[in-house]
C-alpha cells in the first residue's frame, strides 16, 4: 500500500534512484546495524559503515568471523573486509551491498567529532 504520494511505487523508478545514487545517498544505504551492546549504549539501531570499523559477519560463508573494514568502494557497493582470506594471495574479501544490511553487525567503531554527533 501506497502511503506518500511524493515517492514513485514503481520497481522500474525506484530501481533506476537506488543504483544511479550519489555518493552521498549511497553512504545513509551502505549502513550496518550496531551490535547489541553499543545499541544499548548510544540509543541507535544502525550508522553508515566506515573505514578503520570493526564488523561480523552475520550471514553467509564467513559467519562469525570479526574483522576490520579497510575499503568502504561506494561506487561499486561494495566493502573490503581484512582478516577474511579466500585463497593464498588474496587476504580480502568483498562483501556486495545486496545483503550488506543483515550480514554486518558494528562490533567497533572508529569515533571522530562529526560521527559522534549522529548518534546523539
Amino acid at each position: 500500500m501506497k502511503f506518500s504520494k511524493d515517492v514513485s511505487s514503481s520497481r522500474r523508478k525506484s530501481r533506476k534512484a537506488h543504483f544511479s545514487a550519489p555518493s552521498s545517498v549511497r553512504r545513509k544505504i551502505m549502513s550496518a546495524a550496531l551490535s547489541k551492546e553499543l545499541r544499548d549504549k548510544y540509543n541507535t539501531r544502525s550508522i553508515p559503515i566506515r573505514k578503520d570499523d570493526e564488523v561480523r559477519i552475520v550471514r553467509g560463508t564467513y559467519k562469525g568471523r570479526d574483522g576490520k573494514v579497510l575499503r568502504v568502494y561506494r561506487k561499486r557497493w561494495v566493502i573490503h573486509i581484512d582478516r577474511i582470506r579466500t585463497g593464498k594471495i588474496c587476504w580480502t574479501e568483498k562483501i556486495e551491498k545486496k545483503n550488506l544490511m543483515i550480514k554486518l553487525r558494528l562490533r567497533k567503531w572508529k569515533i571522530k567529532r562529526n560521527r559522534s554527533n549522529v548518534v546523539r
